[in-house]
This record gives structure tokens, sequence and C-alpha cells, in this order.
């Protein structure tokens, strides 16, 4: 592993780790500020730092990359500038939410390609064991956004 490999997958799992402690702040209506600060400066630079891997044309993670940028630019919007007051609450719950969402379907697209045994069970990333994977994830998402959506009412400062 070069050492860009390994600060960019250091800084993804900062990302995912900061998110979620950002995600249970969002259930229980608490900005966590610093965490969330380290959420968003993370996750923006796990995707520019996705962009500096060799390849030809686009690829999916090229196309991850910039959907994710583009959903971090609204969250960094709606948290700082519009210091979440009126839309920018849900807009921020959304975005943030689905930009940790893209970060942890990397990371399960990753191991499954990475780690011998889940390797195994799904070699091509087309098998049932990584779409029940991915799927499990995407339905906690949902669910973890409808229980955001709901009780993230933060005071605004």
């Amino acid at each position: 592993m070069t050492y860009y490999t390994f600060f960019h997958v250091l800084i993804s799992l900062i990302g995912i780790i900061s998110g979620l402690v950002v995600l249970t702040g969002l259930f229980n209506s608490d900005r966590k500020d610093g965490w969330t600060l380290i959420f968003l400066v993370t996750t923006v630079a796990t995707s520019l730092t996705g962009f500096g891997f060799p390849y030809n044309g686009f690829t999916p993670a090229i196309g991850v990359g910039i959907i994710s940028i583009v959903f971090l630019a609204a969250a960094i919007a709606a948290r700082y500038p519009y210091r979440l007051v009126g839309a920018a609450r849900w807009i921020y719950v959304v975005t943030a939410i689905i930009s940790l969402y893209l970060n942890v379907f990397v990371l399960v697209a990753q191991s499954f390609q990475k780690i011998p045994p889940l390797n195994a069970l799904a070699p091509t990333g087309t098998e049932p064991p990584f779409a029940i994977a991915q799927g499990i994830v995407f339905v906690l998402f949902i669910i973890a956004g409808f229980a955001s959506l709901r009780r993230f009412h933060p005071i605004i400062r």
C-alpha cells in the first residue's frame, strides 16, 4: 500500500467514524459541532483524494466522488452559512447522511474487493452476498435518515 493510499484510507475511516458520531447527534438533536467539522473536512478530503488515483476514463468511483462533493457542498452550506435555519436544517440532515452513506457504500465495496473471505463470497461484486450487504446498509441509512429528520431540531445559535 502506498502512502497516498494509506492516507486516503485513513481519512476515509476517520470520516466514517466521525460521521457515525454526528449521526448519533442527529438522533439526539445535538449539533456535535467539533465532530461535524471533522466529519465534513475528512469526507471532503476523502472525495478529493479519491480523484488522485490513476484511472482511464470515467469510472463508478469517479461518479461516487462527484456525487459526494455535490452533497457535501450542500451540507456545508446548510450547516455553516445558513446555520441550520429553516429549510437548511433538513437539507443538512439529508445531505450529511447521504455523504456518510456514500462513504460506507465504498467501504463495503472495498471490503469485498480487498478482504479475502469477503472476496471469496463475491469475487465480482455482483453476487448475492454483496447485494445483501449493500442492501442492509442502504435500508439502515434510510431508517437513520427518517429518524434524524424527525428528531434533529437543534437550538439555533
